[in-house]
């Protein structure tokens, strides 16, 4: 059916089809049976036992307000967010482009979102009982030196309601956020973290992982750096990789040159390498969930053989629908 309806949903701006797709699976939420994952070898990793290892990448979903239908998709875990402590609209429109020769988005949204209350609340009316990651930023007019106070402020309100929380400091799409993976500056974040996830277990009296998303425009120290600091501070994961700044594999087609993020199957080799450099570098200590240009089973399970323990989906859907979701729960069992 999706690829009936497709060339429809194309010739509208990506933006509109987005939120109209947020709003059929939030009614199907409300009106379909309960949805499960869909059967396949489960997995444990960071303490938490998935049904399967297949999963929805941040961005789709960032108020919370699709779980239940997301749900019925088959996905082994959502990942809802970014959210910030505050609502902001993000960058000017139009922030959403297609490229449809080879797969790909370039987003510039900025983090635009209802704030971490709305997203809470959202959690609350849900009747979703799997896994759920929530994933957390900074408001784009909070400082990059008084950024941890975002991150430590939507740490300690999304604790409760989450089974693992991720760390956003690698979107391109807000000013000065990647500095925040320099190795002073990373390692001040995740020592600030890192304490405030010991009080929040103690207080809460359950303990929730930590996650890192990383960019995949690093060279080798830095990877190689990111990694040291993950062992260091003992985070739980990490994930590779967020969207990309180059544009060499998508020059000359249309709307290549438009700033923000690059998803979907261009970044496919680059988010790959970087995850397979982040897994060799980690040597195992702790698992990473590979992301970025997974378009078929056979994508999915490269990202395993990388090093991946899960991987998640976004673009991909855009581009194949929701039997993207099964194919690649098959590839990965």
């Amino acid at each position: 059916m999706y690829s009936l309806i497709r060339p429809l949903l194309f010739a509208t701006d990506p933006e509109r089809v987005h939120h109209w797709t947020i709003a059929a699976l939030r009614a199907a939420g409300d009106l379909l049976p309960a949805g499960h994952p869909l059967a396949a070898t489960p997995a444990t990793v960071m303490g938490i036992d998935f049904p399967n290892r297949v999963g929805l990448a941040a961005g789709l979903d960032k108020n919370g307000e699709a779980i239940d239908g997301l749900a019925r998709l088959g996905f082994g875990f959502l990942e809802i967010g970014t959210v910030t402590p505050r609502p902001q609209p993000g960058n000017p429109r139009p922030r959403m482009f297609r490229l449809p020769e080879v797969q790909g988005i370039i987003n510039r949204l900025g983090f635009n979102n209802d704030g971490v209350d709305a997203l809470l609340a959202n959690v609350r009316g849900a009747g979703f009982k799997g896994v759920l990651g929530i994933n957390i930023g900074k408001n784009a007019a909070t400082p990059i030196e008084r950024a941890v106070d975002d991150y430590l402020g939507c740490l300690e309100r999304v604790y409760p309601l989450a089974s693992y929380v991720t760390v956003n400091i690698s979107s391109p799409n807000t000013a000065n956020l990647r500095q925040l993976q320099g190795e002073s500056e990373l390692d001040a974040l995740l020592a600030a973290l890192k304490a405030a996830q010991r009080s929040l277990a103690d207080r809460h009296g359950r303990y929730v992982p930590l996650v890192l998303k990383i960019a995949p425009d690093l060279d080798e120290r830095q990877i190689i750096d990111i990694a040291d600091a993950l062992r260091r501070h003992r985070i739980d994961g990490a994930i590779a990789t967020n969207t990309t700044l180059a544009r060499d594999r998508v020059q000359g087609l249309a709307h290549a040159g438009e700033a923000g993020g690059l998803s979907g199957a261009p970044l496919f080799d680059t988010a790959t390498a970087v995850l397979a450099r982040l897994c060799q570098a980690l040597g195992g200590e702790l698992p990473v969930i590979g992301v970025g240009g997974i378009t078929d089973g056979a994508g999915a399970r490269a990202k395993l053989d990388a090093g991946a323990s899960l991987v998640q989906l976004y673009t991909g859907l855009v581009y194949r629908g929701p039997a993207l979701v099964a194919e690649v729960v098959r590839a990965c069992s």
